[in-house]
């Protein structure tokens, strides 16, 4: 049997109704599910690692469970947690309903343990995982490939009732192992070139007219192309900025075409960047 037997129709994802999707990322989604491998998604902020999970949990109408990764945090916090404060001060006052004695009633599931014990099918996003440690971040792979982790406490195995839909992304801030790597599905997402970004737009902003849309797109894509910006304005920025434009009731689109950019502030998130973008901006509108 090949992968494109395992493939089922009607798991299929095909992009969603926010979500615009090339053919190589459908594809590597696509296999994955079919697999049953997590997808490992890289790529600069803001080009849509997270947001493929939201597609994927719409379009297939499955739950999204998300894990956001931080770097202090321990495998164990993603698996359960045992409140013992809480078991000590209901011992210690007696007003609680919960039986004291029974620890499993002071257990509850992190984001990991919810996707394994829920009723359907879930997306499993684990965002950001180059925040975490590399101990971390393989055991954390172990407990996926395995599908069960032990509560120690009740001394008990929690085995996955359905196998999630796993979504992994990373802003390659810090090297991943290669025993992670070779675990995993890998796409990189780049940047959307202009017309990728056009179409963005218009799945966005379906009613906005050809002539601002181009605008837009040119005056963001030379903004981008300034030297010695330090974070670049992403396609949230974007969105954001037109709908800014939008709302302006005196915003002329004869300005942005001259080189004009109102609103950096929705831009650029840092002063540095403003300042460079700003004189940039001045030298080009003379």
């Amino acid at each position: 049997m090949t992968i494109a037997d395992k493939i089922n129709p009607l798991n299929t994802f095909r992009g969603a109704s926010r979500y615009v999707l090339d053919e190589e990322l459908a594809k590597i989604v696509n296999v994955s599910i079919a697999i049953e491998m997590p997808l490992l998604l890289k790529g600069e902020p803001g080009t849509g690692k997270s947001m493929l999970a939201y597609a994927i949990a719409e379009s297939l109408g499955m739950p999204l469970i998300v894990l956001n990764v931080k770097s202090s945090m321990k495998l164990v916090d993603a698996l359960y947690q045992y409140d013992t404060l809480t078991r000590l001060n209901d011992s210690r006052f007696g007003d609680s309903t919960r039986n004291v004695s029974n620890i499993e009633e002071y257990i509850t599931m992190g984001k990991i343990g919810q996707a394994f014990v829920a009723d359907n099918r879930t997306v499993l996003l684990i965002d950001e995982i180059d925040k975490a440690d590399t101990d971390f971040q393989d055991d954390m792979l172990d407990v996926l490939d395995q599908m069960q982790f032990d509560i120690i406490e009740i001394d008990k195995t929690i085995s996955a009732v359905h196998r999630p839909v796993v979504v992994i992304t990373s802003n390659a801030k810090k090297d991943l192992s290669d025993p992670f790597l070779g675990r995993c599905n890998f796409h990189h997402i780049a940047f959307p070139d202009s017309d990728m970004m056009r179409r963005i737009i218009n799945v966005h902003f379906p009613n906005l007219q050809g002539d601002m849309v181009r605008a837009c797109v040119d005056a963001f894509y030379r903004l981008r192309d300034i030297e010695g910006i330090e974070k670049k304005p992403a396609t949230r920025e974007l969105i954001n900025w037109i709908r800014a434009l939008k709302s302006d009731p005196d915003f002329v689109l004869s300005e942005l075409r001259r080189g004009d950019v109102p609103y950096l502030g929705v831009l650029f998130k840092k002063s540095p960047d403003m300042h460079i973008a700003s004189r940039r901006i001045a030298q080009m509108i003379r």
